[in-house]
């Protein structure tokens, strides 16, 4: 096995020890057990378990990101299908085997100082997530994309949690919220006007151009 061959194994074997058990339970002396990757090689790789945890949460969060964006976008070309979309992207994460919870939820409830590089990690996962829904927001030319954005943020890791805890998603689906209530209230009169060629005014209401 080739050196980078042997660190990409690391990740994986840590990913899959660190999604079902947490990270605190499981030692580098189980991550090297399990792997059959010579102690030496991992530190040869990773100065410390935090590096480790640092490496697996950016493994999982380029992957998430990645099949989330290409679930959205082949969803619909439609900006507003495509949010309600990544609500579908949870369901099926949910329904899998391998789901345990929220990996970035997880290694922030157990590394809970800031100054922690794999509070960091996870912060920073949680920053494009709301960068993310924010250009979506944008392109539905919602009136406030980046408030909206941390709302479906909120919705996401609220569904989790439950989905988490209880197993229950598709009879509580969050995103049925934004059928109703004041963020779809003002995301429709947004795109109502993007039809009608009206403008907001500066109290927030619409005015025809």
């Amino acid at each position: 096995m080739k050196r980078a061959e042997k660190r990409e194994h690391l990740i994986d074997t840590a990913i899959d020890l660190f999604n079902r058990a947490g990270f605190h339970a499981v030692g580098i002396d189980q991550v090297i057990a399990e792997s059959g990757i010579a102690k030496t090689t991992l530190y040869r790789h990773f100065r410390s378990k935090d590096d480790l945890i640092v490496a697996v949460l950016q493994r999982i969060d380029a992957a998430f990101r990645d099949a989330l964006r290409q679930t959205v976008e082949a969803a619909a070309p439609d900006p507003v299908a495509r949010i309600l979309a990544s609500f579908d992207f949870l369901e099926t994460w949910f329904r899998d085997k391998a789901f345990y919870g929220c990996p970035f939820m997880g290694a922030a409830g157990e590394y809970g100082e800031r100054t922690s590089p794999v509070f960091q990690a996870a912060l920073v996962h949680k920053r494009l997530m709301i960068d993310y829904f924010e250009d979506l927001a944008r392109a539905a030319a919602h009136p406030d994309p980046r408030r909206f954005a941390e709302e479906i943020n909120l919705l996401h890791e609220g569904a989790i949690a439950v989905a988490s805890r209880s197993g229950r998603f598709g009879t509580l689906r969050p995103d049925k919220a934004l059928q109703s209530g004041r963020a779809n209230q003002s995301w429709g009169e947004t795109r109502s006007c993007r039809n009608r060629n009206c403008v907001p005014n500066r109290a927030g209401s619409s005015t025809i151009s």
